[in-house]
């Protein structure tokens, strides 16, 4: 049947001069069909179909209205295709996008320019970044939080991992999470300028020491993108679409989670279910089939897993047994007064552990804001042990010291014979005395 626009373009081909043959030619009709459209005069009408024949009924018609109220206004066809069928809708994809064309027009323009994308080859290049879900998560309840994205660039499998932090752990963390679900390390890491990893100087980007570290410890380059120059990272930016129009949006509609650990298992279930066992849209295979072969060209994992955790060296306070972390003090064994030990937290713990050379000698759970001192039981015991030992004044009596004795002088005895003595001067021994000192 000849559609409109189709009955349009006879009309200005029958301007033209053109015969109702070559008219049939160019349209692809045959040429009494031309001849009897034109003979009515006038556009075909559009096909209407019957409310009781159509696919989506004023039930269905009404669950999607539900659907796509705001917040999620924004919920694509996909995701309301999923939704409801699973709640039973026997319909098909084409008739979920057609409605909702009608109720909400279409959702893409023309681009003003074309593209082509990067091909990259099996295991070469990874791409990541953060991107900010705070407009969702604040809305439920859970405060500022980020999604790291990662994706290997040929079989297009990626990783999603909610977090509250966008620092160089976090950053490390993710990859080192994304490496192990992969099973290797690609050769280059592609990102934009991120200022956890490195600093701007000009068209260059230095990249901090532990950021050469960790591509040391992994065999991967890090390599960044000119500023602008976001295509070249699309692999990584697309995906962030799918993120906030499909993932996001759904859980306004069906239920938010509520906690930051809910929205990384639903994500993970999401992305099985959802991306990575379905043909991609651009290489026609399921990530996950082509993962097993991609996984074949990555480098091995490193036998130690590298170290993301938050990792300071503090000195003990000289007279009380407490080390300060994130503007907190937290008790340690008495015996570390005075002395350096090692502060240190896991990525996304609650759990503070202080070690003096190899040795773990405090644990804490984290308490942010706290206006005191965090104690241990056992090292408040011992630290006022040894301070109520050391002020407290002995009372007992000292008896006064007893000087020893004079010596007695002993007698000299001299046996027969002749001395020479010398004459005693008694005027020197005992002064004037009105003696001449002379002998009698």
């Amino acid at each position: 049947m000849m559609t409109q626009e189709e009955y349009m373009d006879l009309l200005a081909l029958r301007r033209q001069g053109k015969t109702i043959g070559e008219i049939a030619v160019e349209l692809g009709y045959h040429p009494a069909t031309v001849s009897g459209w034109i003979k009515k005069g006038g556009p075909p009408s559009a096909r209407t179909v019957a409310s009781a024949g159509r696919v989506i009924d004023a039930g269905w018609a009404e669950r999607i209205r539900v659907l796509i109220q705001p917040p999620a206004e924004k919920l694509l066809a996909r995701s309301v295709f999923e939704i409801i069928s699973a709640e039973g809708f026997g319909g098909s994809y084409p008739s979920v996008v057609r409605h909702l064309r009608e109720v909400r027009g279409p959702r893409f323009r023309a681009a003003p320019a074309v593209s082509v994308p990067i091909e990259t080859a099996p295991g070469q290049e990874c791409q990541f970044d953060f991107s900010d879900c705070s407009a969702w998560t604040q809305r439920w309840g859970l405060g500022e939080v980020w999604c790291f994205g990662c994706v290997l660039c040929w079989s297009r499998w990626r990783l999603w991992w909610f977090t509250d932090s966008v620092d160089r752990q976090h950053t490390f963390e993710g990859l080192v999470r994304f490496f192990e679900a992969v099973g290797g390390v690609p050769k280059v890491g592609r990102t934009d300028r991120m200022g956890a990893l490195g600093v701007s100087q000009g068209r260059r980007f230095r990249l901090h020491p532990p950021t050469i570290d960790f591509a040391r410890h992994h065999g991967i380059e890090i390599t960044v993108c000119q500023a602008g120059d976001a295509k070249r990272k699309g692999k990584s930016e697309r995906p962030f679409r799918d993120l906030k129009e499909s993932l996001l949006t759904e859980l306004d509609a069906l239920g938010a989670p509520t906690s930051i650990d809910e929205l990384n298992s639903r994500s993970g279930l999401w992305l099985s279910a959802r991306y990575h066992t379905r043909p991609h849209s651009t290489t026609g295979e399921a990530p996950a089939a082509r993962l097993e072969v991609e996984r074949r060209f990555l480098h091995p994992l490193p036998r130690r897993r590298f170290d993301t955790a938050y990792v300071e060296s503090r000195r003990v306070h000289p007279r009380l047994p407490l080390v300060e972390w994130d503007s907190v003090a937290y008790s340690v064994p008495p015996e570390c007064v005075g002395t350096l030990v090692t502060c240190r937290v896991e990525v996304d713990s609650a759990t503070l552990e202080i070690g003096s050379g190899a040795t773990v000698v405090a644990r804490h759970t984290l308490c942010p804001g706290a206006t005191g001192p965090v104690w241990d039981p056992a090292h408040r015991q011992a630290a006022e042990a040894i301070a109520l030992g050391r002020a407290r004044p002995d009372l007992r009596l000292v008896p006064a010291p007893v000087e020893p004795p004079a010596p007695t002088p002993r007698r000299l005895e001299l046996g027969d014979g002749d001395y020479d003595v010398d004459r005693l001067d008694l005027y020197s021994r005992y002064g004037g005395c009105g003696c001449t000192g002379q002998g009698a």
